[in-house]
Order: C-alpha cells, then structure tokens, then sequence
C-alpha cells in the first residue's frame, strides 16, 4: 500500500471534500453539536484514507492526526470557524503550533422529508506549520524588529500582549527572536487553558500567500 504524503494528503482531501458535500447522511440529522460533526468527519476521513495508504495514526500521546506528516487535522463550522488546541507553550504563539493544520470548514443542512444532514464542504485549506503563529503577536514583532527594536523591547511588548509568561521565560524568548526572527503567522490565537485558534483569516487568504494552499473550494 501506497504511503502517504502531504501532497497526497491534501488531493485525498480535495476528493473527501466534493464526495462529502454530496453525501446525506441520517446519523448528523437535528444534531448542532459540533463536537460530533468533527467527530464524525475526522473518523470518515481516516477511515477512507487507510483504506488507500499506510501511515501512522495519532493517538493521545501525539496530540496530532498524522504525527508521521507532522499534520493536525481540523473541522469547524462557517458560522463560528475556530476549535481548540492544547497549550503546550507560549512560543506557539510566536514561533508556531510545531505542526501544519488541515481545515475543514462546512455548512450543515438538514432535510426534514428525508431526515438526513449534508456537510457542504465549503473550503478545505492546509496551513503549513511555519505559518501557524498568532497574527498580530507575530506582525508585531517583526516591525520591532524592523525598527530597531532591542531586547527591552520585546520584552516590553510579549508582557504588553499578556503572553501567558514569566519575566524569566520571556527574556529568553526575546533572546531566541533575536537569534531567530519568526514566520508572519496567520492564525488568531487566544489565551486560554487551551489555546482557541481562530481560521477567518486563513479562510480569507487560502491561495494567496505561500503556505496557506486552498486544498479545495466549493463551487459558488
């Protein structure tokens, strides 16, 4: 059996995404829960994945879908497109997640006459990990550094942010920025226990900046 990749992850996903919106399934009918339409979508799309490729399958200790491809697989909702992550540290927010993100995003409909639902597939995008940072964090380190910007300054602006830190921890944060200057990243990411990682922005610019690929869209 064919192993995968993360290019045949992303064209596998295409062909989920198309074949899924067409699908009415009976199990999602009159559930708004979205815990068990991610549920329900991640199992499916695992399911039909091992049916064609070997790879190695997440488990709790991984903390991630494909811990072989380093890919975190991620089912929202178009009303509300965001989920949780769990907090590992607040580098994440800086320096990124430590893996990439496939997210699907979906529109739910249920059909009273036959009580069946279909997730319309709406988008399905891969953000690569180097682009998975907070936004703003990362924008506004990178015009400090632009500008001249020191040690203190970094420092000043992390506790400014209210990155979940210590004076010790961010100092040496602030040196590894110094040695090493982060990605842009595109995600939204709050404080949390875990982190809560908002997707309206990498909804918006699927295919318009490197890293962000729109694995598929549906047809408007």
């Amino acid at each position: 059996m064919t192993i995968l990749t993360v290019e045949t992850l992303c064209s596998e996903a295409a062909v989920f995404s198309s074949a899924e919106s067409r699908h009415p399934e009976p199990l999602l009918y009159g559930i708004t829960d979205g815990k068990a339409v991610r549920t329900y979508l991640e199992q499916k799309f695992r399911l039909y994945l091992k049916e064609r490729y070997e790879f190695l399958e997440g488990n709790s200790a991984s903390g991630i879908d494909f811990p072989g491809l380093f890919v975190d697989i991620k089912v929202t909702s178009i009303k509300q497109p965001q989920s949780s992550c769990p907090f590992k540290s607040a580098r994440q927010k800086i320096f990124g997640l430590g893996y990439s993100l496939l997210i699907f995003v979906y529109d739910k409909a249920d059909n009273s006459t036959n009580r069946t639902a279909t997730l319309n597939i709406l988008q399905t995008t891969y953000v690569s990990a180097k682009k998975t940072a907070d936004f703003q964090m990362t924008r506004g380190i990178r015009s400090i550094l632009e500008n001249e910007g020191n040690k203190d300054d970094l420092i000043a602006f992390m506790l400014d942010r209210n990155l979940p830190v210590d004076d010790i921890e961010a100092s040496n944060i602030a040196d590894e920025i110094l040695r090493n200057p982060p990605c842009q990243g595109f995600l939204t990411i709050s404080n949390a226990l875990q982190w809560r990682l908002h997707y309206g922005r990498v909804i918006e610019r699927a295919g318009q900046e490197e890293g962000i690929i729109a694995v598929y869209r549906a047809n408007s």
